[in-house]
């Protein structure tokens, strides 16, 4: 993350509040952009901050039940993805209101496929 965001923080103490450790590491703009293409995440998947967990990148505002669906399920591929910042999303949060947003799994060839899927809420 970079050491100005506020949204990265409350990110990382959605997943504490879950049981998760979390080892927060603030990186100059181009060093976090370097480790999200080093670690094949497509452009168009960026999100806010990157992650790394038991082997997969997690890429943006990943809600904590899609990160353990993943290390249970353990597929082969390079993580998730919530591209952009959409209002609601863990560390989002903006009252009760929610964007509608998707969880993209993003395979090791660089395409992706919807993981999970959040409807809107007004």
């Amino acid at each position: 993350k970079t050491q100005s965001c506020g949204c990265c923080i409350a990110y990382a103490k959605r997943l504490e509040e879950r049981g998760h450790v979390v080892e927060p590491r603030n990186l100059p703009m181009a060093s976090l952009m370097e480790m999200k293409v080093d670690s094949g995440i497509p452009p168009e998947m960026t999100g806010c901050h990157t992650s790394k967990v038991a082997g997969y990148t997690i890429e943006g505002h990943v809600p904590t039940e899609d990160i353990e669906r993943l290390i249970a399920e353990a597929p082969d591929a390079i993580g998730l993805a919530v591209p952009g910042m959409p209002m609601g999303s863990p560390g989002m949060e903006y009252g009760e209101s929610r964007d509608a947003y998707q969880v993209f799994l993003i395979n090791k060839d660089g395409t992706t496929s919807v993981f999970n899927s959040y409807s809107a809420i007004d």
